[in-house]
């Protein structure tokens, strides 16, 4: 069974992975701070008893919203934006 699992894992890892090229640095910002918010969401809802897949939902919104927050900041002191 475990092994049956494998190979859609690695596809479906590559087809997230492809997804992600050509974009500029606010979605980048934004993606990379979504998917760190959703990891630290779920591991703090898991370690407090919550419900996981609504601390990670939660964490993904707040942390795609910082990652695009991060960026916008980062742009205007370069004086891009």
């Amino acid at each position: 069974m475990r092994r049956t699992m494998i190979l859609p894992a690695v596809l479906a890892g590559g087809l997230l992975v492809s997804g992600c090229t050509g974009m500029n640095s606010t979605e980048q910002s934004t993606l990379s701070g979504g998917a760190i918010g959703a990891g630290v969401g779920a591991v703090g809802t898991l370690m407090t008893g919550g419900c996981v897949s609504c601390g990670a939902a939660i964490g993904a919104g707040v942390g795609a919203g910082a990652g695009y927050i991060h960026d916008k900041i980062k742009n205007e002191e370069k004086g891009k934006d």
